[in-house]
């Protein structure tokens, strides 16, 4: 097997969903820290031109976007394996959340973070109302359920996790979300599982 190499930083959610599953699947792999400088240089962005992270690269093979390396990895990786199921309706309700993790999370809790931790220019009061009409969607989802979508963890979950556990550090609380938080839990819990590094907690705001 060839050596992977990701290029991330270790407080970005996006770079923290694909680092899970390299290490939930036990795949070696070296991690290059690539902050705003190494992202706007000329080498960097022959592997991404967005300049954006997280990127792999594995062999020849060169892939940016997290959700898309997440379904890249289990295609090469893990094949025959729960995280991403071959039923059609649990297949495409996988690719439903990964929707979410760039739709409604992205511009949700994770621009939230953004804003309260890193003063990106985008606008507060938007990410609070997306969020405020997401989370008790997923809480009413995960009443009654183990993971998002099959009693196994999937890619769904991982790419829906981070984001949604940081969301305190973006000054949202998630304590009128119980079941939101056992679904946290259940993830922390599962064999591999590193959390991110820490950032000092905001007023929180109760949706």
């Amino acid at each position: 097997m060839t050596t992977l190499t990701l290029y991330g930083t270790p407080l970005s959610g996006h770079v923290h969903r694909v680092t899970l599953l390299l290490r939930m699947l036990e795949l070696p792999h070296d991690f290059i820290e690539a902050g705003a400088d190494v992202r706007q240089s000329p080498e960097f962005k022959k592997l991404n031109p967005w300049g954006q992270i997280p990127v792999l690269v594995d062999g020849e093979t060169v892939i940016a976007d997290s959700n898309a390396i997440l379904v890249y990895l289990v295609n090469t990786y893990a094949p025959d394996t729960h995280w991403l199921p071959k039923n059609a309706v649990e297949a495409a309700l996988t690719q439903q959340w990964l929707g979410k993790a760039a739709g409604e999370i992205r511009y949700g809790v994770a621009s939230a973070r953004l804003i309260k931790q890193f003063g990106t220019a985008e606008d507060y009061a938007s990410a609070i109302n997306v969020a405020g009409r997401f989370l008790p969607q997923l809480e009413q989802h995960l009443a009654g359920r183990e993971f998002l979508v099959t009693p196994h963890v999937t890619l769904a979950d991982l790419a829906c996790y981070t984001y949604v556990a940081l969301a305190p550090e973006g000054g949202i609380s998630l304590d009128a979300f119980p079941a939101i938080k056992q679904w946290l839990a259940r993830i922390e819990a599962l064999p591999g599982f590193i959390a991110t590094p820490p950032l000092p907690l905001p007023e929180q705001i109760t949706l």
